[in-house]
């Protein structure tokens, strides 16, 4: 997808910072699939690690186009100095996502003529390229370059304003085609004293340094502002769009603190037939969508929240400790860790969605750290039933038993999608209608018609 300049610039402001073991064995069953970040169009990725006040922020975004139309404003609440900018590491991130990501996972029911034996199963420096100006010209518009880096492939600017319409004029003379709407909204952030960090690709840097991708920008400083600004994102984008935030913390679960923080639903068994390719995605996308729905299009949703130091069941390895510093995870060190793989006990993460516009979602995103260490995961889980010929005395309530829980199976995927009963009861080999009186619940049988 290509995109006009003027739109990447809504689209890129809104992934702003904030002003802000192996599979444990006690899981009876196998990962087989995940619904991670790729599943959505047009999402961006951040990563929050905060402890008290100091925070670090890893941008990530979904840019597709020539690197030379590439550009990000971003409200930032101090200067920054060059050695508080890094570039950082795209496989890292793409680790973080893969481990948080909700997870299908799959049991086999054993034989019913043979005794139950549990197994244990594991998942396994150049100069900018911003033009030249004139100190006059800042002056006039009330702007004021603070600084300017070249980092890695990235020019960067720093820039403080009086008020927004001289911040417009100033990034329109620069090449930054400013959208329709955006002056409220910048003039908002220069009221609180926040100053703008400006991106651009230096595309002779990029090939020199031989990246064919815009790698993840990061940023340190300390604030007792503790949020991300996602305004300006929406101020020119032609529909919603997909954030996920992956906050770090010391404490415990990140929670939104202006929008209502909702749980996706979770351990729910469903048809069998979501272990077929795209299948499971379809679903989690529908899925997502009808929960965005319910929560009229405010919520933002808890996918994950674990102790980074283990995982049941993986979707992936915990990030290792060189990992967790890659992200900014200050207080620990890259020495090995007394735990299985290296992986960093005092590290909790929370995995946030959000689908925002600007209708539904007015503010910035405000967050609060908690000291809850309740293990969170989107879970969904499938239940292969026994297929043998046996003829113990068991088998026969086993089939009705299955019976049944396929046909609750069915109205669970057809309630959380909103897909059509038939076309599922279909797909997994159903008959058509309700269940027979004999596997009915009491319920059913109680108004039976």
């Amino acid at each position: 997808m290509t995109l006009t300049r003027a739109a990447r610039l809504g689209i890129l402001t809104l992934v702003a910072w904030m002003a802000t073991t192996p599979a444990a064995l006690a899981f009876c069953g196998f990962y087989v699939s995940k619904a991670d970040t790729t599943l959505f169009n047009r999402a961006s990725k951040v990563v929050l690690v905060r402890d008290g006040d100091r925070t670090v922020v890893t941008m990530a975004n979904d840019f597709q186009g020539d690197p030379r139309e590439f550009a990000m404003v971003i409200p930032v609440p101090t200067l920054l100095t060059r050695a508080q900018i890094h570039v950082g590491d795209q496989a890292v991130l793409d680790h973080l996502d893969a481990y948080t990501a909700p997870r299908l996972v799959e049991y086999h029911d054993p034989d019913p003529c043979r005794p139950i034996v549990r197994e244990l199963a594991m998942a396994s420096a150049r100069q900018p390229l911003v033009r030249p100006t004139s100190q006059d010209r800042d002056e006039s518009l009330g702007v004021t370059v603070e600084a300017t880096y070249s980092i890695g492939e990235y020019d960067i600017v720093i820039l403080s304003a009086e008020q927004s319409g001289g911040l417009q004029t100033w990034l329109r003379e620069e090449g930054y085609q400013i959208p329709a709407g955006a002056t409220e909204v910048l003039g908002s952030y220069i009221k609180q004293g926040m100053r703008f960090f400006v991106a651009r690709v230096n595309v002779d840097e990029q090939a020199a340094l031989g990246y064919t991708y815009l790698r993840p920008l990061q940023i340190a400083f300390e604030s007792p502002k503790f949020m991300l600004p996602i305004r300006l994102g929406t101020v020119n984008a032609d529909g919603p769009q997909d954030l996920f935030v992956f906050a770090l913390t010391r404490t415990g679960r990140v929670e939104t603190r202006n929008y209502r923080t909702v749980k996706v639903p979770t351990d729910v068994e469903l048809p069998g037939f979501l272990k077929q390719p795209d299948e499971f995605a379809t679903f989690y996308q529908a899925m997502f969508s009808r929960q965005v729905d319910d929560a009229n299009r405010r919520g933002v949703f808890l996918e994950y929240a674990w102790d980074m130091a283990w995982c049941d069941p993986c979707a992936a390895d915990p990030l290792s400790r060189a990992e967790l510093r890659e992200l900014g995870v200050f207080w620990v060190d890259d020495a090995p860790a007394p735990n299985r793989r290296g992986a960093a006990a005092d590290v909790f993460v929370t995995r946030l969605h959000v689908r925002y516009d600007a209708e539904h979602f007015p503010d910035d995103l405000r967050f609060q750290a908690t000291g809850d260490r309740t293990n969170v995961q989107g879970r969904y889980v499938l239940r292969q039933s026994w297929r043998g010929s046996g003829s113990c005395a068991a088998v026969r309530e086993y089939r009705r038993t299955v019976a049944a829980r396929e046909e609750r199976e069915a109205q669970t995927l057809a309630s959380l999608t909103g897909w059509d009963l038939e076309t599922i009861r279909a797909k997994m080999g159903l008959e058509s209608g309700p269940p027979a009186a004999a596997n009915a619940s009491w319920w059913q049988r109680l108004w039976a018609r």
